[in-house]
């Protein structure tokens, strides 16, 4: 019988350790602390996951509260110690459901990662979520990881070895000192782009809280100006390519080939085996089929199916009456 546990977060990090699997950095405490300074979030728990006494699964609360409801979101969780059947998956979290139920009964619904397309989730209200990514294999080298991209690939990256004239560095510590230098080409970029960014704040929290050991930024300068900045999550030997931003001129294209390459390889030095570049277009999620020819080509054989998110249920009228207010306001606009 399937059955959750409630955690301290001192158990819950005892439970991470033993468990012999990857971490996403979303599943650490320290990620609901950080998301704790975002207005509208905040920690709600820790828990473990067990079928007969024996731990199959953990998983970490953040509470959202927007339009005056709530709901809880467990970003690339459960972390499973075996990839779950759907029947397993089903049982989990139909136990999940009546565990939030009893604790907190204003619990709208979970948000979390769910492999199969189970009749107990639901899309997503809001978000685009994805099921497929590109991971770069970061072993070997830098020639070695050279040698692994698509040759399209490739020959963009040696062109902008060759070509791209900007100064390319860590530039972390210089990132948590002021931020503002970055958030103006984040802006430049959320205008060509067509999104708005999330506020200073957000950035600058996730840098201090996160730290260099889960949290780095990579820019390349024309000069005193950054041109282009990534930041990466790191999690153990994974990293990930979490933000991005550059502005607009006729350096950037071939600025971010180079300064993905470059990250790679400082990721790679400092003991990461893996750089997931965070979701591409499938027929899941067919809103981001533009990213993929980019992405794609930085690793030949790199795109991995992963679990996307999926909505639980655990007030099935209260969201049964947002999923109607949603298709109204579609209908309207």
């Amino acid at each position: 019988m399937m059955q959750v546990k409630k955690l301290s977060r001192e158990a819950y990090e005892e439970k991470l350790a033993a468990l012999g699997v990857a971490i996403p950095v979303e599943q650490l405490p320290v990620w609901l602390e950080f998301e704790s300074t975002i207005p509208g979030r905040s920690p709600w728990g820790y828990a473990v996951i067990e079928d007969e006494g024996i731990t199959i699964a953990a998983i970490c609360f953040a509470q959202y509260e927007t339009h005056g409801y709530r709901y809880l979101r467990a970003h690339h969780g459960p972390i499973w110690v075996e990839e779950p059947t759907a029947e397993t998956e089903a049982a989990a979290l139909e136990a999940l459901r009546a565990f939030v139920h009893a604790e907190d009964r204003r619990q709208v619904f979970c948000r979390l990662a769910v492999k199969h397309d189970l009749p107990a989730t639901r899309r997503c209200l809001s978000t685009l979520p994805y099921d497929t990514t590109v991971i770069i294999d970061l072993t070997g080298g830098d020639d070695e990881i050279l040698a692994r991209m698509k040759p399209r690939g490739r020959r963009d990256v040696r062109k902008a070895l060759r070509e791209c004239t900007l100064t390319f560095s860590d530039e972390t510590d210089r990132a948590q000192k002021s931020f503002d230098e970055y958030y103006e080409v984040m802006v430049e970029t959320g205008k060509r782009d067509g999104f708005s960014p999330a506020p200073i704040e957000d950035y600058r929290s996730m840098l201090r809280i996160l730290g260099p050991e889960h949290c780095r930024l990579f820019a390349g300068r024309d000069g005193d100006q950054v041109i282009t900045w990534t930041i990466a999550t790191i999690s153990g030997t994974r990293a990930t390519r979490y933000y991005g931003a550059s502005r607009s001129c006729d350096a950037r294209f071939l600025a971010t080939d180079r300064l993905i390459y470059f990250e790679c390889c400082e990721l790679s030095r400092m003991g990461c085996t893996e750089y997931d570049q965070m979701g591409i277009g499938s027929e899941f999620a067919p809103e981001t089929l533009n990213l993929n020819t980019f992405k794609t080509k930085f690793a030949k054989d790199g795109v991995r199916m992963i679990a996307p998110d999926r909505d639980l249920p655990v007030r099935g009228g209260f969201y049964g009456a947002l999923v109607r207010l949603k298709a109204l306001r579609s209908r309207l606009r």
